[in-house]
């Protein structure tokens, strides 16, 4: 039995579509009940409680953590803790493998590619969070708690990846007629991981008996585009004007006065004013896939799952 905690999100939705096509049996986890097609079986938990969770893991062969959180640093550091304890925990007692599927908020601001050796150096409260509780899930397999793994996505984008920066900001106004929005700098490369290619990435991983107690990055195809090369594959595969505006660090501060969101955006602009580089060469190696490119990836999501 395959389960979802945090299910619901693009990545988990995906990943669905794939469980559910090759018939394997899965159950999903999260705060509302949702069946989704195939689904075995559907439960409704907060994982911020150990008892709910230990349940909802009960009977278990690999657990996906997929879950996501309000974006306010406060309640990350709240909350993450006690979520990957309780799923650690859960694990455990089910005798399950966990995988965590994470972002790559604890390297901080890096020169040079990211790689899963890439030291922890968070440059962000958040960051700061994403470090912890790595850390917690890491000495749990060196310890020989359970067996597990870290699957880390750079930003994504996608057709059903509505909270996907390049979603919000590129391909949702170019499609309603205005201007798309890139933060502080349209000259810099910035990786983005593909949601379909993390999904199903990490369940070659899940079946894969080598890729365990260890960190992987998801493919994310190589040579990554500028902020301005990236919107202007969108605006041609759209049929619009590459039409854009560059949001200074003083705008996305101004608009974090009204705007709790954008607020915690802020500390996060240091990803964006220099390369954003990531690397899933070690993906590549084992599995003999490098990401979609990302002129096919920005064409298959254009109009699905941005909706008015």
């Amino acid at each position: 039995m395959y389960t979802i905690l945090g299910a619901g999100g693009s990545v988990s939705n995906e990943l669905v579509k794939l469980l559910a096509a090759r018939k394997l049996p899965f159950r999903t986890v999260s705060r509302h009940a949702s069946a989704p097609p195939g689904a075995a079986d559907v439960r409704i938990a907060d994982l911020t409680k150990h008892e709910q969770t230990v349940e909802a893991v009960a009977g278990s062969d690999v657990v996906f953590l997929l879950a996501g959180l309000k974006y306010d640093h406060k309640l990350w550091a709240e909350q993450w803790p006690r979520i990957i304890d309780n799923a650690v925990d859960a694990c455990k007692q089910a005798r399950a493998k966990l995988i965590f599927f994470d972002n790559v908020y604890m390297y901080g601001r890096v020169n040079g590619p990211m790689t899963e050796e890439t030291p922890y150096n968070p440059a962000s409260r958040k960051g700061a969070v994403r470090a912890q509780i790595a850390r917690r899930l890491e000495r749990a397999w060196k310890d020989g708690e359970l067996t597990a793994m870290i699957a880390r996505a750079a930003d994504f984008y996608g057709p059903d990846a509505k909270n996907g920066i390049p979603n919000v900001m590129v391909f949702e106004p170019l499609r309603k007629g205005g201007k798309a929005m890139c933060l502080v700098s349209d000259a810099m490369p910035h990786s983005y991981t593909y949601v379909p290619d993390a999904a199903e990435a990490l369940l070659k991983l899940a079946e894969s008996p080598t890729a365990w107690n260890q960190t992987w990055h998801l493919p994310t195809a190589p040579q990554p585009l500028t902020g301005r090369e990236f919107i202007q594959a969108a605006a041609q595969a759209m049929g619009k004007e590459p039409r854009y505006r560059v949001l200074s660090r003083t705008m996305v501060k101004m608009a974090g006065w009204f705007d709790a969101t954008i607020r915690e955006v802020h500390e996060m602009l240091y990803q964006n004013d220099s390369p954003y580089l990531f690397d899933s060469s070690k993906y590549a190696r084992a599995f003999g896939f490098a990401g979609t490119p990302y002129a096919k990836g920005i064409e298959a999501a254009q109009g699905v799952g941005i909706r008015e």
